[in-house]
């Protein structure tokens, strides 16, 4: 018997690297072509390929311009994705169950920092703040949700969530939790984060940046590329009629708190996720038809995933990390790797391994290199495996009994 349940997935929209769109994303995958490129937002000291968003971003009206930021006008681009439709479902649902019972729920690790940056840039040129920065709505967490709740004038339970790279997922987490509770009806998930100073600098100073396109569980990577992104998703609770194209089904969640930025060295901590998905969902082992992997290419993480992977599953179930794609998102990547596995069920297909040449020799999983179809895809899991070991697996389905 699951231990929560089913939420439906009824709209989802992403932005990134590969574009506007789920759309372009999708073709990202197909051709298992990586949207890495130089850096141009900001200089460097040093250099490393990155996944900088490329697209204008739109103008946040005049009401909210206190909330304007990098981190907020990239939100406001996925919402706007007229493709992917998804301000029409959020429309849609303010209508159904009234905008009261509509929570906002989105991971970040970066929120507005990149206006911080150029705030203390005009500090130490003019021994001033900027008149117009305001540190609550710009740089702080909660910035980015609260801007989206009020774009979207709704009136629910409205926080962010951030645990570094699990942020997204675990914001996945809080929104199945808001609805099955009884809190909420629907809620706005996902994740957001921009490219920033701190981030490259902090990750160059744990020897983690690679100088080159990252290969995810390759035997010679050398670390990973920083990306930057919106994913957002509406969860409903399950409606009585017309199925939606997707379930979450439920998040295994475990922190191991083995050290500060490295994961358990036999993986305990992400086993312990993937187990209690599994748990939580009352689906076995063999049940899963695909894991996306967290995957970020750093020596250490991708050998203890593997290790896990091998814990749970054996050598049997597919896996695939989509990073060499998108760059590593942080905050985010929960969410764009939960519109990508949602995109494989849609499409009927296991994305590749973009920058995987040679297997590391200590993998034993199952890694795809190149994208594959599989028109049978039921029921997949996604990893996110954040610093301070937080942890997250995210199990998806076509069918609430999967």
């Amino acid at each position: 018997m699951p231990a929560i349940e089913p939420v439906a997935i009824t709209a989802y929209a992403s932005l990134s690297a590969s574009g506007l769109g789920n759309d372009a994303l999708y073709r990202s995958l197909l051709e298992n072509a990586s949207a890495l490129g130089a850096l141009t937002l900001f200089d460097l000291p040093f250099s490393t390929p990155v996944g900088e968003i490329s697209v204008p971003l739109p103008e946040i009206r005049p009401a909210l311009e206190p909330y304007n930021s990098r981190n907020a006008r990239v939100a406001l681009a996925a919402l706007n994705c007229a493709e992917d439709g998804l301000r029409e479902a959020l429309q849609q649902a303010k209508k159904n169950y009234g905008s009261e019972r509509i929570g906002v729920v989105i991971g970040t690790s970066t929120s507005g920092l990149y206006e911080t940056e150029k705030a203390y840039e005009t500090l130490l040129r003019e021994q001033r703040m900027p008149a117009d920065f305001h540190f609550l709505t710009r740089h702080a967490y909660q910035a980015t949700p609260r801007f989206l709740q009020l774009e979207l004038g709704l009136s629910g339970p409205c926080y962010a969530i951030s645990t570094a790279c699990s942020s997204a997922a675990k914001a996945m987490a809080a929104g199945q939790r808001l609805i099955g509770s009884g809190v909420c009806d629907a809620v706005l998930v996902g994740g957001v984060d921009t490219l920033c100073r701190l981030t490259l600098r902090g990750f160059r100073s744990l020897d983690l940046i690679s100088p080159e396109p990252c290969r995810p569980m390759d035997q010679n990577r050398q670390g990973i590329n920083i990306g930057e992104a919106a994913g957002l998703l509406l969860l409903e609770k399950c409606p009585g009629g017309q199925a939606p194209p997707a379930y979450l089904l439920g998040v295994g969640e475990s922190s191991d708190a083995y050290h500060m930025s490295s994961p358990h060295p036999q993986g305990r901590g992400a086993a312990q996720a993937m187990l209690t998905a599994l748990q939580m969902t009352g689906i076995e082992p063999d049940g899963v038809d695909y894991v996306n992997l967290h995957a970020t290419a750093t020596k250490i993480n991708d050998r203890v995933e593997a290790l896990a992977i091998g814990e749970v599953f054996g050598d049997v179930v597919p896996c695939s990390g989509t990073k060499g794609i998108t760059g590593h998102t942080l905050g985010a990547a929960g969410a764009i790797e939960a519109i990508i596995v949602l995109l494989a069920l849609r499409h009927g297909f296991i994305p590749g391994t973009c920058g995987l040449e040679r297997l590391d020799n200590d993998c034993t999983c199952q890694v795809l290199r190149e994208p594959i179809p599989f028109r049978s895809l039921q029921t997949v899991m996604s990893n996110s495996f954040g610093f301070g070991g937080n942890n997250a697996s995210m199990i998806f389905s076509t069918k609430t009994n999967a």
